[in-house]
């Protein structure tokens, strides 16, 4: 009994193995306990193993790499089309071994445990973010019922919430004061973490090459920069910058029939975080370009498109553009270039 592939349902405790020869005949259907997951591979000869991209993918798919397997990862909407049944752990289970070894399957790239441990620090920062954003507008809606209405920016609410709960003249009540100021506290803390995750990105960010190169791009900054870094791993897995753009989800969906083709918005499929770091930085130059076309090539780039275009649609072009020269530099080992051209 010769196992070749290996489909693996991932779980807490509980993991569903589905193996098949060579011929596609299944030779193992079993479940197998957290523990006993190490010993069973270690017994198994080297074949392909594939697993769904999900919480601790990564983990074992390193651990299963030191065995000598072949571990493949797959976004789960890949595998959804391949159960047959109702979805259950031996259906899913079947359905990953089938679609791993598909030939046009897109894998997802396995991440080190440097990789994920930065990961993990922007994820925290981007809680941090939230919290923050949520604080400060429970913040202006509590004042508001009041008729106490703040600027927008989080600046505003540190400048003028202590000069209105310092006047006397407003009808605030004291037990409402000592609220807000326990909320101003809450905030000016979650503040404090944010920049101390962001000082610990920018650290890691100084000590790679490749996360500072891609700094020099217009949009793109250490937070963002070390992202893409830590998340794309291998650039080499994509088989161009349009791919990677497709990943991230920078790409229109198509809804097309009959020989005519139908574009939409972008898709939105692949990491919402990088797509969201990108776009936010591409809009960052697209008000510079609204404002200086001239500033820089990039910002011509732009301001041609905004004459034909709102700034939504060019913010997101930019970020597509973005994604194709991270590839390139990442790929080709090259340095930003502000006047290249293709050869």
């Amino acid at each position: 009994m010769k196992v070749t592939t290996v489909g693996i349902d991932l779980a807490k405790q509980v993991f569903q193995i589905h193996g098949v020869d060579d011929h596609g005949k299944a030779v193992i259907k079993r479940q197998l306990k957290r523990a006993q997951v190490t010993e069973f591979f270690v017994n198994l000869s080297p074949c392909l193993v594939g697993m769904e991209a999900c919480g601790s993918a990564h983990h074992w798919a390193r651990k299963l790499q030191g065995m000598g397997h072949t571990v493949r990862l797959m976004a789960p909407q890949y595998v959804k089309p391949y159960v047959k049944t109702n979805k259950n752990d031996a259906a899913d289970a079947e359905a990953i071994c089938e679609a791993v070894a598909r030939p046009n399957m897109r894998f997802v790239p396995i991440k080190n445990i440097e990789q994920q441990s930065i990961l993990a620090v922007h994820r925290v920062r981007q809680g941090f973010v939230q919290a923050r954003t949520a604080q400060a507008n429970q913040i202006r809606g509590l004042l508001g019922e009041f008729g106490l209405v703040l600027p927008q920016g989080i600046h505003h609410i540190y400048r003028k919430t202590p000069e209105l709960l310092e006047d006397a003249s407003n009808e605030l009540t004291g037990s409402f004061r000592l609220l807000i100021l326990r909320l101003l506290d809450h905030l000016k803390e979650l503040d404090k973490q944010v920049q101390e995750m962001e000082r610990e990105i920018v650290q890691w960010h100084r000590q790679h090459e490749d996360s500072k190169r891609l700094e020099q791009i217009p949009g793109i900054g250490p937070i963002t920069a070390s992202a893409l870094v830590a998340s794309l791993g291998d650039a080499k897995s994509f088989q161009n910058g349009r791919q990677l753009a497709a990943w991230l989800g920078l790409v229109p969906r198509q809804h097309s029939s009959g020989g005519k083709q139908n574009l939409l918005g972008i898709s939105k499929r692949g990491d919402t975080y990088l797509r969201t770091l990108l776009i936010h930085g591409a809009r960052a130059v697209v008000q510079v370009a609204d404002l200086k076309p001239d500033h820089s090539p990039t910002c011509r780039w732009a301001s041609k498109i905004l004459l034909r275009r709102n700034k939504n649609i060019t913010a997101v072009a930019l970020a597509n553009k973005n994604a194709r020269i991270v590839w390139a530099m990442l790929v080709h080992n090259r340095t930003y270039q502000i006047d290249y051209v293709p050869a």
